[in-house]
């Protein structure tokens, strides 16, 4: 009867086709084996893979031993790995539960690569979408984290969706297959186990039937959101364009709290700072918010994001033998006296220097407070600050702009701007040629 039901699950949301090689990640426990049996059954091609994040001392080295032992009786390729778990979850400053999930699931990606397999299968099961749902609804997810746990994500599947954690256990008891159990399961230190232990248990006792009507209000949505999808892609495509929300256009939208949050939550923006972002959108241009990838700015009319770069070289020497550099950006230099067919071409990428008003070697950096220069047609000096504001550069573009310094003094705002100090003049002898390459 189980069987038929997963075979059938599989079918209808198109999880596996004949022939594919998968595999499956198998702790052990009683949902794991029993995936493995089903899918074996199926007749498909399964490698095994099993994670010990060492959290269980020698209970996790038996389980491991336990899983070896039951590809043996299955005659099944076996792959095993040993995580520093609680190292990974401190370094990263993220909880066990979290880092046991990045580490297992970026180690099944490599095994289905070195394998060439077609798809990763979890033992997740209706249980399991009912916590995701309640977790998510007290972290404040969006609409997406209520819709449960979903059969197919990428390369990963989760044929067991349509059973129950007691139908799986009675699949388990009808063909007589042995399990280990994580004792871990019945205690209340992780955040799943509370819920499992205690809020479901009490929800229950509400109503007895609380877990499925958790699953048909998640069906319920997971349609809700379907609709919504569309909605919120057409907006994008009105309001984002090249990495940047156009605030006028967005809060004319309807909600536009909510537009904001599925536009930025990808990008690792949580619930607590896209409110923040919200509330800054009538404040004064400047602010800068961030996820774990992503910097965002809020500039007059626009939000504004890009990927997070740490700069692991502050500035770099050019020397006087140089005649082109690729790093940070790429420059071409070149030295000729000047003679009566000389001629200066406008153009923003390219300066013209008078070479013995020039001392190397030079030095391409960011700028920093208080720097300043003389622009070129000027007399008096301006702070670069200023310079920056007069043009309505936002902070991003502020921090894109590279520096080349002559000793302490700022000769060029690289495709900007030069100074005036290092103009060619009619005593000008000799020409230092730098150009600004495309990438």
């Amino acid at each position: 009867m189980y069987l038929s039901r997963v075979e059938q699950y599989i079918i209808d949301n198109d999880l596996l086709e004949g022939g594919e090689k998968v595999i499956v990640g198998v702790s052990g426990g009683a949902d794991s084996v029993a995936l493995l049996d089903m899918l074996y059954s199926f007749k498909i091609r399964c490698v095994v893979a099993h994670c010990n994040f060492h959290l269980r001392g020698e209970e996790s080295n038996r389980d491991a031993f336990f899983v070896e032992e039951l590809c043996k009786k299955y005659n099944l390729p076996f792959e095993r790995i040993d995580f520093d778990t609680e190292t990974h979850a401190e370094r990263n400053s993220i909880s066990i539960e979290m880092a046991a999930r990045e580490l297992r699931y970026n180690w099944f990606e490599q095994l289905r690569s070195i394998h060439l397999a077609d798809k990763i299968a979890i033992a997740h099961h209706r249980d399991d979408s009912v916590e995701t749902v309640l977790l998510n609804l007290v972290r404040g997810t969006g609409i997406k984290g209520l819709t449960g746990i979903s059969a197919k994500n990428g390369y990963i599947i989760r044929p067991l969706l349509c059973l129950s954690r007691s139908e799986i256990l009675e699949y388990l008891n009808e063909r007589k297959l042995m399990y280990v159990d994580d004792s871990t399961n019945s205690e209340d230190m992780y955040t799943r186990n509370k819920i499992r232990l205690n809020i479901i248990p009490l929800l229950e006792s509400i109503n007895p039937s609380a877990k499925e009507a958790i699953l048909r209000t998640a069906q319920n949505l997971q349609q809700v959101e379907n609709i919504y999808k569309v909605y919120i892609e057409q907006v994008k495509n009105t309001i984002l364009s090249d990495n940047k929300i156009s605030i006028p256009l967005l809060i004319q939208y309807i909600e536009p709290q909510a537009i904001l949050f599925e536009i930025l939550s990808p990008l690792g923006f949580n619930s607590a700072t896209v409110n923040q972002i919200f509330e800054s959108l009538a404040s004064q241009s400047g602010k800068v918010f961030y996820s774990q990838d992503y910097e965002l700015l809020k500039d007059r009319e626009y939000l504004i994001f890009k990927k997070r770069e740490t700069l692991s070289i502050e500035s770099y020497t050019i020397y006087e033998d140089s005649k082109e550099i690729s790093l940070p950006i790429r420059l071409e230099f070149e030295r000729f006296e000047i003679d009566n067919s000389f001629s200066l071409t406008k153009d923003l990428n390219i300066l013209y220097a008078d070479a013995d008003k020039v001392s190397f070697p030079l030095t391409l950096r960011h700028w920093q407070q208080g720097d300043w220069f003389i622009p070129f047609g000027m007399k008096g000096k301006k702070k670069i600050s200023d310079y920056f504001s007069d043009q309505k550069y936002t902070l991003f573009e502020k921090e894109e702009v590279w520096l080349l310094c002559s000793g302490s003094e700022v000769i060029w705002l690289v495709g900007k701007r030069a100074d005036e100090r290092i103009k060619i003049t009619d005593q000008t002898k000799n020409i230092l040629k730098i150009t600004l390459l495309s990438d």
